[in-house]
């Protein structure tokens, strides 16, 4: 092996002790929040802190630095997006990102987080905001001084934090997309309203026993392609999915007797997550090639087989009669899909119907901006968020556990997380539409049940790239064409013209990325 490639060698050996650790604070991340006792808190905070440390401290190592700088005039790696060359562009990469941040800051997110998340859910079982307040306060702290170690080349503070989960993503771009989005949303919602078509709502009210949601949901995940020899699905106050290794894809969902769809595509969403997980190479976990591209990307792919397969109507014509046998129902196929895409604005934003869901998502995205940004306190969030749900949504939640605490994501830190839905449900629209004029009869495939063809199109064009290419590369190769929002509207227009009296198409939107 010439001396390049022991260089090589040792850089990789070294990012996969990294993921070994990485993996260990994951995993206790996954207990926390499926089975730890309640009073295990803070020594699990001290535990994940700890690890992260160390994590931190094996992604600065000087050593990275010197093979890098060894590799630098290595042939095999002037590709860069080969295996080897993208691994060499993005290690160094986020080897500098990484140095910006002091060790005892992530530390102190670590250990914040797993406070936060304990507070947060005790807050929403309570239905007590103020009692998760301090926590919040803290990590809002301590994710500005990330953002301002982070920010670099002409970043805000909050567009740093968002680079983490969608790199080179800009905060006024993002703004003016979604406010075009949000235009055609708008009008849609106008005509469903207007409609003369109404959904029955008798399927929705009816209650549904939760352990046989249990083996629906095993079942529907499973029929997609979710792999149970290499993950598993358990239950959560708040869904997630979470990769503890190369075989070991970690998905959960939640249950309520009287509310079927959460189950059912909280799971479909969640799987989705996961056969992403496990169509990345193997061979390349820890590493860019066996690295998800973004969690725009990422997003796409649980967005696609929760509402571009879920909610088609060939998806009930495949799975009716499984609905008989689990729940002993006689609707038809028909009716499940109107109920399934029934449009009414909604408090939670994980049970919201496709059109009204990037609503939810812009409301986020502007209040956590100004969270940030510190134009708003957080003595103020929870009549701040009300009201935007009045203006946006025209409804107010009428406790915090339905509004300020519905979500997990900014008591886990996850400041510019919420953004990379939206961008998930234009990438997933316009993938899906690109599969469907290469594969033909798309619709067909699903109405009898075979997703392997859409799941191997998915694995050629997006899984096994990893992170060797950006989202937007990505997209615009698979595609061939630029990120647009025109495909996502044209899709909720092409369905919901079947539930209700809309035009099946519109004027070209405009708005892209």
């Amino acid at each position: 092996m010439t001396h390049h490639g022991e260089v090589f060698k040792s850089l990789r050996e070294h990012l996969h002790k990294t993921s070994l650790v990485s993996s260990a604070a994951e995993l206790l991340g996954w207990d926390e929040r499926t089975g730890m006792p309640a009073g295990a808190g803070e020594y699990r905070a001290e535990q994940v802190a700890y690890l992260s440390g160390l994590v931190h401290d094996m992604r600065t190592s000087p050593d990275i630095e010197s093979w890098l700088d060894q590799l630098s005039d290595w042939s095999q790696a002037s590709d860069t997006h080969s295996d080897i060359g993208a691994t060499v562009r993005l290690v160094r990469k986020d080897y500098e990102k990484q140095k910006r941040l002091p060790k005892d800051l992530v530390e102190a997110i670590a250990s914040a987080t797993v406070r936060g998340q304990g507070r947060w859910d005790a807050a929403r079982k309570a239905d007590d905001y103020r009692q998760f307040q301090p926590a919040l306060d803290e990590m809002i702290s301590l994710q500005r001084q990330a953002g301002e170690c982070l920010a670099a080349g002409g970043q805000t503070t909050y567009e740093a934090l968002l680079d983490q989960y969608e790199p080179d993503a800009k905060a006024d771009q993002l703004t003016s997309v979604f406010a075009n989005l949000r235009g055609e949303l708008v009008k849609l919602l106008d005509e469903i309203k207007g409609s003369s078509r109404q959904v029955d709502e008798t399927l929705l009210k009816k209650k549904y026993p939760v352990d046989a949601q249990r083996k629906l949901s095993h079942k529907l995940a499973e029929a997609i392609g979710f792999d149970f020899n290499r993950g598993r699905l358990d239950e959560t106050s708040h869904p997630f999915c979470t990769s503890l290794g190369p075989s070991d894809c970690r998905i959960l969902t939640r249950y309520d007797d009287a509310w079927l769809p959460g189950s059912i595509f909280g799971t479909l969403h969640e799987a989705g997550h996961g056969i992403y997980e496990q169509g990345l190479p193997q061979d390349w976990y820890g590493l860019p090639p066996g690295t998800y591209a973004s969690l725009g990307i990422h997003e796409s792919q649980s967005r696609l087989w929760e509402n571009l397969v879920g909610r088609s109507l060939e998806f009930w014509q495949c799975f009716t009669p499984l609905m008989k046998d689990t729940f002993d129902e006689d609707a038809t196929a028909q009716q499940w899909h109107a109920s399934f895409n029934r449009v009414t604005p909604s408090l939670i934003r994980v049970e919201a119907d496709e059109a009204t869901y990037n609503l939810h998502i812009i409301v986020r995205f502007e209040l956590e901006q100004a969270l940030i940004g510190g134009e708003l306190s957080t003595d103020d969030l929870p009549s701040v968020w009300n009201e935007r749900y009045a203006n946006v949504l025209g409804v107010t939640p009428p406790s915090d556990a339905n509004g300020v605490l519905q979500d997990v994501h900014w008591s886990a830190g996850l400041f510019g997380y919420f953004p990379t839905y939206t961008l998930g449900n234009l990438i997933a629209a316009q993938l899906y539409a690109t599969a469907q004029s290469s594969l033909g009869d798309l619709s067909g495939m699903i109405s009898r049940g075979e997703f392997e063809p859409l799941l191997n199109w998915l694995r050629e064009n997006v899984h096994n790239l990893g992170r060797k290419y950006s989202a937007d590369e990505l997209v615009q190769n698979a595609t061939g064409r630029a990120l647009s929002a025109e495909p996502l509207v044209a899709s909720l227009r092409e369905r919901y013209s079947l539930v209700y009296d809309v035009e099946s198409s519109a004027s070209p939107c405009t708005s892209s990325l």
